[in-house]
């Protein structure tokens, strides 16, 4: 399995994420919390959407580039996405940076990133406050200086799956408010299959295998 934690930088062959390229469409939703089985994506994507994926594929295992690509692709901040690699019984952060040194997450915990690996099931909560789950990853300042203080009131959560169907990570991206009125539109089915695509996409990166 590919170490992201200890990779470098981006090679001069490696293609980058498109920086005009995001979500093209505004949706809404009155769904709270949505679930589904995480399994190769039959969804169907528009040809941007594929692009965004492939550009993905084309990453170099540096987590940093790997989660700003992935902000850009949800119009989210970089502290909004959060990369996790399984190692045994455990969930460790590659990113963000600061929360490698917190501490990892045991995969028989009640926590949502332990929760979507032992289901292998992508999930999306837009009333993430509601939702009974452990918040001392969530007091950790991120960004520059810290400055990141918010606290998560909408997650998705998708499963890395390798090809033989067995969790290497969990991919979430969020967004965060002080108050959830400030903490914009609620995540849609169409972006938790989007993220699935996602995952199936850097399922390349964590296993190593490009091809």
């Amino acid at each position: 399995m590919a170490n992201l934690a200890d990779s470098g930088r981006a090679t001069a062959g490696s293609r980058g994420c498109g920086e005009n390229i995001g979500l093209s469409e505004s949706y809404t939703t009155p769904n709270e919390h949505v679930s589904y089985l995480a399994a190769p994506p039959s969804i169907r994507h528009t040809s941007i959407e594929m692009l965004e994926i492939e550009q993905l594929a084309g990453l170099s295992s540096d987590p940093e580039e790997i989660c700003s690509c992935v902000a850009k692709l949800f119009e989210v901040k970089k502290t909004e996405v959060a990369l996790l690699q399984a190692a045994g019984s455990l969930l460790k952060f590659v990113y963000p940076a600061q929360l490698k040194a917190v501490g990892a997450i045991p995969l028989s915990s009640s926590a949502v990133a332990a929760r979507t690996a032992r289901s292998k099931r992508a999930e999306l909560f837009n009333r993430f406050t509601r939702v009974k789950h452990s918040s001392v990853f969530e007091v950790v300042p991120l960004g520059q200086a810290g400055a990141d203080t918010d606290v998560i009131q909408k997650l998705m959560s998708a499963p890395i799956l390798s090809d033989d169907n067995h969790v290497v990570g969990v991919i979430q991206v969020s967004r965060k408010a002080h108050a959830p009125a400030q903490a914009g539109p609620d995540f849609t089915s169409e972006d938790l299959a989007r993220l699935k695509s996602v995952a199936h996409a850097l399922s390349k990166l964590l296993t190593g295998n490009k091809g």
